[in-house]
């Protein structure tokens, strides 16, 4: 009995380990960016390997393009208004012949700048924070998918957790009641001893 109740312990706390993975998986990959005004985005290549490799996903806020400096890393768009972007690392900050601002960006992993320098207006935010591997998901959905994803698996998780936390105040409730027993005739013995005294 001893070990049985030890295992149902077990499981119960690595069911309760997983719940909240996933609800942490879930708060830093879809609510935290939208809460933020970020976006999130999948690393596809391995140009800023070892830090970002391919499958992570990558968080980035707004950014006023002033404030950038060499060596943060931003996710940018190859060309303006279109929709395939690029997360690199700026290794330069200057101007062009126009004295309009210009920044030089390169991958990590790579031995040479990217050949085109990046307009501000290209510019979709600055790295904010990166989880390995939880872009693998993120690609086999698209944005609806995901938002509806995203409720569907927070509504599921929350059922469970409420149901598991149920379970357990049953469960211990029952221990209790196991572990408490009620003195036969107690009740009968308060009644008894008045009337044997008036005998008396």
């Amino acid at each position: 009995m001893r070990v049985l109740t030890w295992v149902r312990c077990v499981a119960r706390v690595a069911a309760w380990a997983a719940t909240l993975l996933a609800l942490a998986a879930l708060t830093v990959g879809l609510v935290v960016p939208r809460l933020a005004g970020g976006s999130a985005y999948t690393v596809l290549t391995g140009s800023m390997r070892p830090g970002l490799p391919p499958g992570t996903l990558v968080v980035v806020q707004p950014a006023e393009t002033g404030a950038l400096r060499t060596g943060d890393v931003v996710t940018y768009q190859l060309r303006s208004d279109e929709p395939a972007v690029v997360t690199h690392r700026i290794v330069a900050v200057g101007v062009d012949g126009a004295g309009e601002l210009r920044f030089t960006t390169r991958g990590d992993a790579n031995d040479v700048a990217d050949p085109v320098a990046v307009r501000p207006e290209q510019v979709r935010g600055r790295l904010w924070y990166a989880v390995p591997h939880l872009g693998h998901v993120g690609r086999l959905l698209n944005g609806e998918q995901r938002r509806l994803a995203g409720l569907v698996l927070a509504g599921l998780l929350l059922s469970y957790a409420a149901s598991a936390y149920a379970r357990a105040v049953r469960e211990h409730r029952a221990a209790s009641s196991r572990r408490t027993p009620v003195a036969p005739g107690r009740h009968r013995a308060s009644v008894e001893h008045p009337r044997e005294r008036a005998d008396a």
